[in-house]
């Protein structure tokens, strides 16, 4: 039998033993509700897509009115400045028509570098380029066109031949390329070679367009010409190729 001071030794231990175990019981729950409540939220997943828009096509990255810029546009009612000669011109290191002393083997030295690989990467496939005519001062213009109307007339002239003072190759940016066998040179069927199909198809990526394509005769004024390239560099090129668009087409000229 307990005496009275060992029951309330006794009774003393079970409170201190039941305010330890509150005591524990407590810290721990205070530990548990600081976790979740510190615990970063984790993000629900979401059903929906987001997309990115392809940024616009920059249509002032250079000039088109500019004289030197490789978007300046020359036609039939944008002429050059009078006796336009650009300050570049080199003869670029590719298969030529002519001497390299001919005025029409020179080329901006802009386009010789992208020229050469586009002709190197043709090779390589087994398509033998060479350039055919590339700058041509007014005056030499002037010579081709005259003997054009002497000959067919000035109305048909006009189709295939550009009056002085109004002509692509002088800016330097334009070329006529013909194959090193000279077969269909300068001539519409040139378009039907392998190498013309190599050209429609590839010349953008090195930067250079067919300038007069066909079905576009109303809008550039000139009857087709695969054989005529223009250098607009890459971007362009890409997007007028993708979009089967004339320059006069994309910037909106009448």
């Amino acid at each position: 039998m307990l005496t009275p001071s060992s029951a309330i030794i006794n009774i003393v231990k079970i409170f201190y033993s039941l305010v330890a175990f509150v005591i524990i019981v407590g810290a721990g729950s205070i530990l548990i509700f600081k976790k979740k409540t510190l615990a970063p939220a984790i993000p629900k997943s979401s059903s929906v897509i987001t997309t990115v828009k392809p940024a616009s096509f920059d249509k002032t990255k250079y000039s088109i009115d500019s004289p030197g810029s490789i978007w300046w546009i020359v036609n039939k009612k944008r002429p050059l400045p009078s006796n336009y000669v650009p300050n570049n011109l080199i003869v670029p290191d590719v298969a030529l028509r002519l001497d390299k002393s001919a005025e029409q083997m020179h080329l901006s030295s802009t386009i010789a570098g992208p020229l050469k690989q586009m002709f190197d990467a043709a090779s390589v496939q087994g398509y033998k380029l060479m350039l055919a005519s590339g700058y041509r001062s007014v005056a030499y213009q002037k010579q081709l066109y005259d003997g054009y109307v002497a000959k067919d007339g000035q109305t048909a002239a006009d189709k295939y031949s550009a009056i002085p003072g109004t002509s692509e190759h002088q800016t330097g940016f334009a070329l006529d390329v013909g194959r090193v066998d000279h077969k269909c040179e300068l001539d519409q069927c040139f378009g039907s070679t392998p190498e013309g199909i190599w050209l429609a198809t590839h010349a953008y990526e090195y930067g250079f367009i067919i300038r007069y394509t066909q079905g576009k005769e109303t809008i550039t004024t000139y009857e087709y010409e695969p054989w005529h390239l223009r250098y607009v560099g890459t971007d362009l090129a890409a997007e007028l190729h993708k979009n089967g668009l004339t320059m006069e087409e994309f910037f909106g000229l009448n």
